[in-house]
């Protein structure tokens, strides 16, 4: 397992390495001139040219993608083009919110999603499922960002509710994690959906199958056969599932933090992009690939800990 573990690890220097030409190249295809917008905004002073002279954006745009590259690769990630903080410093204010909204996001999501999947298994074509099933379409036609913008038009109107400001959690634990509650919960309830209904479909799968009808012949109890012998076996598909979901927790994180006024990655990341900070969206976007191939990896690992019979060869 350490060896496929430091392979995969090594295949993703060139999944990286494309994925920084795609954000480098896509940024500067966004209509609009940085060096035009800073000069209209009275950003500087300076004329047109001598302004990006001055950022370094008069150069070939190859020439720029290795000078970037290259300070990536050293640690030097630039400075923001517009406030003139390094990129680093930014990150280093945001990400913790981005990944305590994520983290929240996702135990909300297991906690509905599967109890709810598998009592819909195991009661199947009743009421309960029917039920279930229903909740299940309904939160997969109902998007995030209506949820959320309902419930701040509705709340603020009929109880007078605002979202609390965030706190880092090292500071507040408790004002933490009430500041991110409604707004997991939205991106929760949207992400389970999808799961509750592969838990769903898994678990009738493994039902079926001989050494479970074996278990029931047994006269095992029900929570046995359900927790010991099936979960465990329909859970791989369900980790998959899971894997996926983390990309789109982050490109959910970017609509909610918005809406909620978060300063986390995903609403700096949109403002960035409407600035054309160039330096920090392409940061930004290699930050959340990273960290997409490194959950991936660990997702893959997961199968060997589930399936003892899987094997990294």
């Amino acid at each position: 397992m350490t060896q496929y573990a430091f392979r995969r690890l090594l295949l993703m220097i060139p999944t990286l390495l494309i994925v920084s030409m795609i954000v480098f190249s896509l940024i500067r295809l966004i209509p609009g001139d940085i060096a035009e917008i800073m000069v209209e905004n009275r950003r500087y002073a300076n004329d047109v040219e001598e302004l990006r002279a001055k950022l370094g954006l008069d150069q070939p745009l190859p020439v720029q993608y290795v000078e970037w590259l290259g300070g990536l690769l050293t640690g030097d990630w630039g400075k923001s083009l517009w406030t003139g903080r390094t990129i680093g410093e930014e990150l280093r204010h945001r990400i913790p919110l981005t990944l305590q909204l994520g983290v929240m996001t996702m135990v909300v999501s297991l906690v509905i999603a599967i109890p709810i999947g598998v009592l819909s298994a195991i009661r199947q074509d009743s009421a309960v499922d029917y039920l279930t099933r229903s909740l299940a379409i309904l939160g997969l036609s109902l998007p995030a960002f209506w949820l959320a913008t309902i419930m701040l038009v509705f709340g603020s109107i009929w109880f007078g509710w605002a979202p609390r400001q965030w706190v880092p959690f090292r500071d507040d634990p408790a004002g933490s994690l009430l500041a991110l509650a409604v707004p997991a919960a939205i991106l929760g309830v949207d992400r389970a959906a999808s799961l509750m209904r592969m838990t769903r479909a898994m678990m009738l799968e493994t039902l079926r199958q001989d050494y479970i009808r074996t278990a029931w012949s047994k006269g095992l109890k029900e929570r046995v056969v359900v927790t010991r012998h099936a979960l465990r076996n329909a859970f791989i598909p369900v980790v998959t599932l899971l894997g996926l979901q983390v990309p789109a927790i982050l490109g959910g994180s970017v609509v909610i933090e918005s809406i909620f006024n978060l300063p986390g990655t995903g609403k700096f990341m949109l403002d960035a992009i409407q600035a054309r900070d160039y330096p920090m969206v392409q940061v930004m976007n290699m930050v959340f690939a990273g960290f997409v191939l490194l959950t991936t990896l660990a997702v893959d690992l997961a199968y060997g800990y589930l399936d003892p019979r899987i094997r990294y060869g």
